[in-house]
C-alpha cells in the first residue's frame, strides 16, 4: 500500500548510467551519472546533473565542455570504478584501463568502448540543491551502428546493457530480456 512521507524517496532506477568526461588543458577525469537526460531534440540538447565537489565539475566549468558516454554490459566495471574512485588521487583512465580517443569538437575524451557517445558545449548551467544541472549542445554524435537495429532500437543479439539499480548491482539486458510491445488497444 502507497504511505505518504516526508522523507526523501529515491526512486529514479533502474535506469542507464551515462559516464561523463572532461578535460581541461592536461587534466581529465570521467564519472558516472545516474541523473541525465535529453532535454531537446532539434537542437540536440543534453543535461547532467553534477555536484559541485565533483573533480569533475571544475574541468567542466573550466573547460567549458563534456561528453556523455553509454557503454555496453561487459564495461559496467567502468561504471563502478569512475563512481568510487576520484580524480583528484590520479588518472580514472589509467587505472580502470579505459580506453578513450579525443572528442572531435571538444576537447573531452570519447570512451572508445562506448556504444554511443555525444560531445556537449556547455549552454547553461543551474544549481538546483546539491547538485549543478550542466546543460550541453550536443557538437557532435558517435555510434555504434552495428549494436542497434534497423528503427534505432538497441539489438540485443550484439550488445548487453547495464541497468544500473543502485548498490552496485545490474540488471544486463540482452536477449534473453523480454522486450513487450504495448498498445493502447485492449484485443
Amino acid at each position: 500500500m502507497l504511505q505518504s512521507t516526508d522523507k526523501t524517496v529515491l526512486h529514479c532506477y533502474p535506469g542507464l548510467v551515462a559516464l561523463v568526461t572532461a578535460k581541461h588543458e592536461s587534466t581529465q577525469n570521467i564519472m558516472a551519472a545516474g541523473w541525465h537526460s535529453y532535454i531537446s531534440y532539434d537542437p540536440a540538447i543534453y543535461g547532467v546533473a553534477v555536484a559541485k565537489e565533483r573533480f569533475t565539475h571544475h574541468l567542466i566549468k573550466n573547460s567549458e565542455s563534456f561528453a556523455i558516454n553509454f557503454i555496453p554490459a561487459e564495461f559496467a566495471h567502468y561504471i563502478e570504478g569512475s563512481g568510487k574512485l576520484t580524480g583528484a588521487n590520479g588518472d580514472k583512465f589509467t587505472t580502470l584501463k579505459i580506453d578513450w580517443k579525443s572528442g572531435e569538437t571538444v576537447n573531452s575524451p570519447i570512451l572508445k568502448d562506448a556504444y554511443v557517445a555525444y560531445e556537449c558545449k556547455v549552454i547553461d548551467m543551474q544549481t538546483y540543491g546539491d547538485h549543478d544541472w550542466i546543460v550541453g549542445k550536443i557538437t557532435k554524435f558517435h555510434k555504434d551502428s552495428t549494436k542497434f537495429t534497423d528503427k534505432g532500437l538497441p539489438n540485443f543479439s550484439a550488445v548487453e546493457l547495464p541497468i544500473y539499480l543502485g548498490q552496485s548491482k545490474y540488471i544486463i539486458a540482452n536477449q534473453s530480456t523480454t522486450v513487450k510491445e504495448v498498445s493502447l488497444d485492449k484485443e
